[in-house]
Order: C-alpha cells, then sequence, then structure tokens
C-alpha cells in the first residue's frame, strides 16, 4: 500500500514510567521514498520483547519483519518513533555508541553468507570476537561456543566447504562465543532441508539456555515459528 507519510505520522506517546525489555518498539513507523511516492513499511509498531525470551516475528513478505530486524540492529533509523534497547533508544546514541552496540551488543544470523568462506569455522568464530574487542580468554570462549553446537570436528574446514546447516551453527557459536545479548535471525532456515532446519532451531534455542541470549527470529514459515515461546505475528507494518 502506499500513502503519503503525513497522512499517518504522529507523535509517540510519552511515559513517565521506566521500563526495561530486551527489545522494544514504541509507535515506530519506517517510511521509504521513492520519487513522490512513499511506502509504508512499519506503521505505529508497537511490541516487547523481555531478555532471554525467544521469540518469532511471523508473517508473510512484505508484512514488515526484514524492516523492523533492520532497525533493531541499528542498520536503519525509523522514520517516526523509537526503538529501546536495555532503556537506551538506539536513535539517541551517537555513531561511536551505534559501532559498539553493533560490535558487543547484537548478532545478525542471515538467511546465509554470514561467515567469512576462505576462513575456518574456527576463525570465524574467532573473528567475531576480535571485532568485539579484546579477550583474555579467546581461545577458551571459542572452544565452549564451538563444543557447544557440536562443531569440535569441523572447526578447521573452510566454511565453505561446510553444509547450509553447518554454515549457521558457525554464525550461532559465533554469536554465542561473545554472549551477544540479542540475536537477530533473519529466515536462518529457508535454504535449510527439514533436518538441518531442525539442528538449527535446537542451536537457537540451546543459544538462549546456555548463552542467556535474547533471541528474535524473523519468519515466514509457521512451522518455524511454532518452536518460539511466544509468536508476534506482524501484518501490514503493525502487530496483527
Amino acid at each position: 500500500m502506499e500513502v503519503k507519510a503525513r497522512s499517518l505520522y504522529r507523535e509517540p506517546e510519552r511515559s513517565d514510567t521506566v521500563t526495561f525489555g530486551a527489545l522494544e518498539f514504541h509507535d515506530v513507523f519506517k517510511i521509504f521514498s521513492s520519487g513522490s511516492v512513499e511506502t509504508v513499511a512499519l506503521r505505529g509498531l508497537e511490541l516487547r520483547i523481555e531478555p532471554r525470551e525467544l521469540v518469532a516475528l511471523y508473517g508473510p513478505s512484505g508484512s514488515g519483519k526484514s524492516t523492523a530486524l533492520q532497525l533493531a540492529a541499528a542498520l536503519d533509523v525509523p522514520s517516526a518513533g523509537e526503538v529501546r534497547t536495555r532503556l537506551r533508544s538506539l536513535s539517541r546514541l551517537d555513531e561511536a555508541a551505534l559501532a559498539e552496540y553493533r560490535a558487543r551488543e547484537v548478532a545478525i544470523v542471515f538467511q546465509s553468507g554470514n561467515l567469512w568462506p576462505e576462513l575456518s569455522a574456527r576463525q570465524n568464530v574467532a573473528l567475531g570476537l576480535r571485532i568485539a574487542g579484546p579477550r583474555k580468554r579467546l581461545r577458551a570462549d571459542v572452544d565452549r561456543a564451538l563444543d557447544a553446537f557440536d562443531l569440535q570436528r569441523r572447526e578447521a574446514v573452510r566454511a565453505g566447504s561446510l553444509s547450509g546447516g553447518e554454515q549457521q551453527r558457525v554464525a550461532i557459536a559465533a554469536a554465542a562465543a561473545r554472549e551477544a545479548p540479542l540475536v537477530l535471525a533473519d529466515e536462518p532456515t529457508a535454504e535449510l532441508d527439514a533436518s538441518s532446519e531442525r539442528n538449527v532451531l535446537v542451536a537457537l534455542q540451546r543459544l538462549r539456555d546456555e548463552f542467556g541470549s535474547t533471541i528474535v527470529v524473523v519468519t515466514h514459515s509457521s512451522r518455524v515459528a511454532e518452536t518460539a515461546e511466544r509468536v508476534i505475528e506482524l501484518r501490514d507494518g503493525a502487530v496483527r
């Protein structure tokens, strides 16, 4: 649906109550412009995800799922409203703080292309740790993550030679190694067979249970959504 931005914009509601959520959207709009045409991807989105929840953002293509994920990862900014994580509004952080947030606090598992194909599984996991900053126990943290996701025997294999399911588990292990508080998974099983899909979903559950991450899985699959603790259904850019 194509509309003019001014026809939908309103000031977000303000509250004096201090709240805490792993991820919160407050009256969030995202409007894309192409020439004189404006397309609304998110329209007043309101949602709150608690720490250590495993939540599915579920809906068809064009419902606003991936746009919400981009905002949560601070890869884009809302047209109006606020995206908050742990009491901070992402739009109020400066560039240095945003870079630190992306490196240390949020991890993204895309549908594919998460790894450097010429590096080994171990090297890919270690790279994320080095980007996040100095670590006294880098080797131990990498070992723990590889062990948690049954990747020890594949740690020396180039990522490009791993199966699709193994690549996704390496990406999840990388998030685990740096103990990312928030992990955003964008259609992480869309290119996998049923067996690999189950393994990846189990890995995401383990990431929450053993490493304490909050997990948000973006999916159009009802089968994947059913494995989450809570399903938030999006339609036309808002919670249904």
